[in-house]
């Protein structure tokens, strides 16, 4: 992969369950193809994929050896399932891309901590969207539809940089999702510039 001369970082996109964040996320994978600074990693998760998620899939027990030998950069446990991102995302942000990952409200506070140039977009939608969408995808493994969106209410409180509400038209959020990630990465950008001033104010 080339060497890129601006700053990189991190668009982490949380927000409930039937919210559309990997929809959304497609869209701008797909909108943002041919730029070589984006880059969309897949998670780890404990159970296969399917047609509403795309991702690694590894067994508890490698799951757990991976995690104690340092080969995810961040790793969570959600609805009973393992989570994680590969640590080559932390490569890939310190050469100076721009990683957009999908990742639970839960671990945001640390990955702000943790990681270059973090900005957190929580994509939402009215409770009655969220419900019919979680009922639509008849998925077993989704459990108690009422747990979950239980859940979500629950860690609502996480600050996020920016929210989008993703209840009309995909193309309208997605776009939206989109034109976020490129302003974040111009902003990023901007700190690469010598003599930049307000380093604070950084996203």
């Amino acid at each position: 992969m080339p060497e890129h001369t601006g700053i990189g970082g991190f668009v982490l996109v949380g927000g409930p369950s039937g919210a559309g964040k990997d929809s959304l996320i497609d869209f701008a994978r797909s909108a943002l193809a041919r730029d070589p600074r984006f880059v969309f990693p897949e998670r780890v998760v404990t159970r296969p994929s399917s047609a509403y998620e795309q991702h690694q899939t590894m067994d508890e027990a490698s799951f757990a050896e991976a995690e104690r030998s340092g080969a995810f950069a961040v790793s969570w446990r959600a609805h009973g399932l393992g989570y994680a991102l590969p640590r080559s995302v932390l490569d890939a942000a310190h050469r100076g891309s721009v990683v957009i990952c999908n990742v639970s409200r839960g671990v945001v506070p640390w990955c702000r901590l943790n990681f270059p140039g973090v900005l957190a977009v929580e994509i939402t939608a009215p409770p009655e969207v969220l419900a019919a969408r979680l009922a639509g995808r008849n998925r077993a493994e989704d459990g108690d539809l009422a747990k979950r969106l239980s859940r979500s209410a629950e860690i609502c409180s996480v600050k996020a940089d920016r929210t989008i509400v993703n209840d009309g038209a995909l193309g309208d959020a997605g776009r939206e999702l989109t034109e976020v990630i490129t302003q974040h990465a111009a902003a990023l950008n901007q700190l690469s510039v010598p003599n930049t001033l307000h380093l604070s104010g950084a996203p």
